[in-house]
């Protein structure tokens, strides 16, 4: 994320580029190619698969490094990672229907024996209720409805659903997980004594993430449908009731984590990656599956909040569920990359295609998407576990627009996987992406959904063994029939009294699945979307200039000359398909969306300006000052009072100053300080307050000095921002020269700028000491001494060094305390320094003011942490 700072340019603006190389437009692939392809994918998954089978089982997964199988409890603890072991094959299970899809008869119905003669489910472990229903629950009812279809087609036809008298056995051992008083799964469970008593070892856990409790039904009501036994499916049904019940009722989002008793939200931050997901993709799949219109409509619902909040197209940013306009925080997850996928079954392909291209983009920069990554792109957790969401979203994206450009996308894949991960004994993880350097494993739905996804994309008609169109796949890619929808023993749906069901109009697109075979013939219908933002990523790209849109009539606008405070330029923006969006912390957010440009030339001009603005972002970026201090230091408050600034990245540079400078602030009339001052000769000699806003920082300087000021202090008019819960602040230019600027511009967020007014409102003359660090008052500018004694606390700073000010609480102490300020973690806008002297005795009532103050700011930090608990 590049920040750029000015007085009309606010804090933040989040640059939407997309690192990759130009490419042909896409050309149709033969049969001969895709044939080849899909050749390579079998040859992949067999060597995945057959060293699995030789190295491996019984064990749960294979290790490819060392080429031996992983059993839970004779390896290192990986932490939860663990809770998808449970002693019970779980590769193989995990892999039944993948086999059968491959068209790996002989193969299944070996697996099939084996699963049947070998594997336990009554294992004394405590395994993860999620994973168990997704990989294990799920895999033996794909691998019964795979035996199911072969019985029916002459084979197998020794098979007596033992498949499926598993599933049930299993079903019946998670069912213990949903004894709570809201019907949310406790997150773990022990396969052979539930979730109470000390045999357990588990069951005191309190809280479970949204996915974990939302992603039960399909393979709880397949399992009721299939054995004509209803409990299973009204357990599901009752936590998937008790989600949406705690939904946000404003923004009608989920968090992350709940607590399965009382159903207060744990984290109220909300996205579709990590911990949220599939809770949305079974509503949909759910209603695809059972056919329970209630299902589709809260579905929609949730899908319409995301697409006003979460979805920031191509990017899909996490919020705060009471604050969705608030961005939770600035990376994404790898998880995300199904909902490509999922919003082909809505129907909604614009917004898939551009995220997914995005997501092209990060796997062409780093071969594979990274466990996380910025909004700009670059690792924030670089391992990556072979995941198959990007996949799974280019293969519903091919079979949605039937462009070939995506059986290139799934080419890469093939190749990537082949060069970076492939391993004698199969396929091993990505420890760094950017180091290319490997992790110990091979996960289970790497062979369940990874080979399932590439087949399928390079597969004909003809090479499948049955019509994938009669099932329905899992959050696993397990496969299960639709014929379950009509299953004559299952249940009625319960019915929900808080869901009231309007008239539905079957012609509203939105209750409607959309014929993926007939949805868009035309293939260069997603190309229309994807080449504007392909242009921007490199230069020679671009088309040349000289053709100026007809009715713009001038040159592009140019990121130097932009004011976000200028009409004209917010018009030449929206006709450039940029979009401005002010952000309730104050921030603003350009969004370059291609597709809504007046003209193609329009929207390169759009990506020429968003990359002139990095360029310029870049510049102004180029050295991070760290922050300064605003300390107020006259009475009552003796230098106690240290309040976090940011810098301007021009005028008086503080940290070559000994001293900083000191003197007595005054409000500049007008407050903006954008036009010349009107009380010039209050101001000189002082120290002038300006407010953000109307024109740039350089401007303001400019009218305070020429004023007479000594400095000037600006004050965030954004209520309610603060140094504690947002980033360093810098204050940039305005694009030309600032040398003739020699005052210290300081910028203060409205709380601790509020801080500084109520002062000078009350005490009427306030002294503060504007430098690079806070001072002990006492040494008055002059050489800095160790003040450090036997009896301070090391843990506290000493007043003459530099504060770290994210480490160090609100506490008022005076000379004399004997007792060090301990510090606290991640927080501290304001900190205690040891004033170096006693106030006057005859002041208790202004002391007691201060004292009243001091505690109202501890306040705000307690709730500030609270807060930080509360949105990670």
């Amino acid at each position: 994320m590049w920040m750029l700072h000015s007085a009309t340019m606010l804090p933040a603006f989040w640059l939407l580029f997309f690192m990759g190389t130009c490419i042909r437009l896409s050309e149709t692939m033969s049969r001969d190619e895709k044939s080849k392809l899909r050749i390579q994918v079998l040859e992949m998954f067999d060597h995945a698969y057959r060293n699995y089978m030789d190295h491996a089982y019984p064990a749960d997964e294979l290790m490819p490094l060392t080429c031996r199988g992983r059993v839970r409890g004779l390896e290192p603890s990986r932490g939860d990672v663990d809770d998808a072991l449970g002693k019970f094959s779980l590769t193989l299970i995990d892999t039944l229907d993948t086999l059968a899809l491959l068209n790996k008869t002989v193969e299944f119905e070996e697996a099939v024996r084996r699963v049947v003669k070998d594997v336990r489910l009554d294992n004394d472990i405590v395994v993860s209720v999620f994973e168990t229903n997704i990989r294990v629950l799920g895999g033996l009812l794909g691998g019964h409805s795979m035996a199911v279809m072969l019985k029916e087609n002459g084979q197998m036809v020794w098979y007596q659903n033992e498949l499926l008298h598993m599933a049930k056995d299993l079903g019946l051992r998670l069912l213990p997980a949903f004894n709570t008083s809201s019907g949310l799964p406790y997150p773990r469970v022990n396969l052979r004594h539930g979730v109470h008593g000390p045999e357990t070892r588990t069951g005191t856990e309190t809280e479970t993430c949204t996915a974990c409790a939302g992603t039960i039904i399909l393979e709880f009501a397949a399992l009721s449908r299939f054995t004509g036994d209803p409990t299973f499916e009204a357990h599901a049904r009752r936590a998937l009731d008790f989600l949406w019940e705690k939904r946000q009722r404003n923004s009608n989002l989920v968090g992350t984590t709940i607590n399965i008793h009382s159903g207060e939200w744990v984290r109220r931050d909300s996205g579709v990656g990590a911990g949220i997901d599939s809770y949305y993709e079974y509503l949909m799949k759910a209603y695809i599956l059972l056919g329970d219109d209630q299902l589709l409509l809260r579905f929609n619902t949730h899908y319409a909040s995301i697409m006003k909040y979460i979805s920031q197209p191509p990017l899909l940013l996490d919020v705060h569920i009471h604050k969705p306009l608030l961005p939770a925080r600035t990376w994404m997850d790898s998880l995300l990359a199904f909902f490509p996928g999922l919003q082909v079954l809505k129907g909604d392909i614009r917004p898939a295609i551009e995220t997914h291209e995005m997501l092209y983009q990060v796997t062409k920069k780093h071969n594979f998407l990274p466990e996380a990554f910025t909004t700009d792109f670059r690792v924030h957790w670089a391992q990556h576990p072979l995941r198959p969401e990007f996949a799974e979203s280019t293969y519903f994206l091919y079979k949605a627009t039937r462009d070939p450009y995506y059986l290139e996308v799934g080419r890469t894949v093939l190749e990537n996987l082949n060069r970076f991960a492939r391993v004698p004994c199969g396929f091993a993880a990505m420890k760094d992406v950017r180091t290319g350097s490997h992790e110990d494993r091979m996960d289970s739905f790497f062979l369940a959904e990874m080979f399932k996804y590439l087949f399928l994309l390079f597969a004909e008609e003809e090479d499948l063994p049955f019509n994938v169109e009669d099932y329905v796949f899992t959050t696993e890619a397990h496969l299960l029939p639709l014929s379950l929808s009509t299953a004559s023993n299952s249940p009625a749906p319960p019915v929900i009294n808080s869901v009231v069901i309007e008239e539905l109009d079957d012609l509203n697109f939105e209750w409607t699945c959309p014929n993926t075979r007939l949805l868009f013939p035309d293939p260069a219908f997603p190309r229309n979307f994807r080449e504007p933002i392909r242009s921007a990523v490199d230069k020679s790209c671009l088309r040349p200039i000289a053709h100026r849109e007809p009715g713009m009539g001038r040159p592009p606008l140019r990121a130097q000359d932009f004011m976000a405070n200028n009409p004209e330029h917010l018009e030449l923006l929206r006709r450039m398909g940029v979009s401005l969006i002010h952000l309730k912390d104050g921030r603003v957010q350009l969004v370059q969306h291609a597709t809504q440009a007046v003209s193609a030339v329009a929207a390169e001009d759009g990506m020429r300006f968003m990359q002139e603005m990095m360029e310029l972002s870049s510049q102004q970026q180029k050295e991070q000052l760290p922050p300064r201090a605003v300390q107020i230091v006259s009475h009552p408050f003796f230098g106690r009072v240290v309040l976090t600034a940011g810098p301007a990245q021009f005028g008086m540079d503080l940290s070559k100053s000994s001293s900083g400078v000191r003197g007595f602030v005054t409000v500049a009339e007008p407050y903006n300080g954008c036009s010349e001052l009107s009380n010039g000769e209050i101001v000189a000699g002082r120290i002038a307050l300006l407010q953000r806003g109307q024109c740039m920082f350089a401007e303001k300087a400019r009218h305070v000095q020429k004023a007479g000021a000594i400095g000037g202090i600006v004050i965030d008019d954004n209520e309610g921002s603060s140094s504690d819960t947002a980033p360093l602040f810098q204050m940039a230019g305005d694009g030309r020269n600032t040398d003739d600027v020699t005052l210290p511009l300081l910028f203060l967020f409205h709380k601790e700028g509020n801080i500084l007014l109520e002062a000078l409102k009350e005490y009427k003359e306030v002294e503060v000491l504007l430098s690079d660090k806070a001072r002990d008052r006492a040494t008055d500018g002059a050489e800095e001494e160790d003040c450090s004694t036997e009896e301070r606390d090391h843990s506290s700073p000493a007043p003459s060094e530099p504060v770290d000010q994210s480490q160090v609480t609100t506490q008022e102490q005076t000379a004399g305390d004997s007792e060090s300020v301990q510090p606290a973690e991640g927080l501290g806008s304001y900190v205690s320094v040891d004033a170096g002297e006693e106030p006057p005795a005859d002041e208790d009532s202004n002391n007691q003011s201060v004292d009243s103050l001091m505690a109202d700011w501890q306040e705000d930090l307690e709730a500030f942490k609270q807060m930080e608990k509360d949105e990670l």
